[in-house]
């Protein structure tokens, strides 16, 4: 059996993460999709606090995508994950990352990573 959890979709922001300097000062456009698993109790008790707000979610991960500059962006994954679980009563999150486009030279719709990070115990 699958853990209860909240999914957003397409949660878009311009952050500055790359591997070169101009990389990071240009910037680029980020889509995220984001699951925080495990809200079974809010189903049970229909309490706001036992969930997570979509919205603060929102705001969160566009708050840490644009707050700084990372040279990789599997480390700003890493630090929306962070945010999640420091700020949202879920258990674990999954944070689906793609930079639209990526700097190839070629025809590509994103780069993404996909990184899952549970509450520790």
């Amino acid at each position: 059996m699958t853990a209860d959890k909240i999914i957003l979709g397409g949660i878009e922001f311009y952050g500055h993460t790359g591997l070169s300097a101009a990389e990071r000062e240009v910037g680029q456009r980020f889509v995220v999709d984001v699951e925080a698993v495990d809200l079974k109790r809010a189903a049970g008790t229909d309490s706001v606090s036992d969930t997570v707000n979509y919205a603060e979610v929102y705001e969160t991960v566009v708050s840490v995508g644009g707050d700084r500059s990372y040279r990789l962006f599997e480390r700003l994954a890493q630090e929306i994950a962070q945010a999640l679980l420091e700020r949202f009563p879920a258990s674990a999150v999954v944070v689906r990352l793609k930079k639209r486009p990526p700097p190839i030279n070629g025809i590509i719709d994103y780069a993404g990573v996909e990184i899952r990070r549970a509450r520790e115990p």
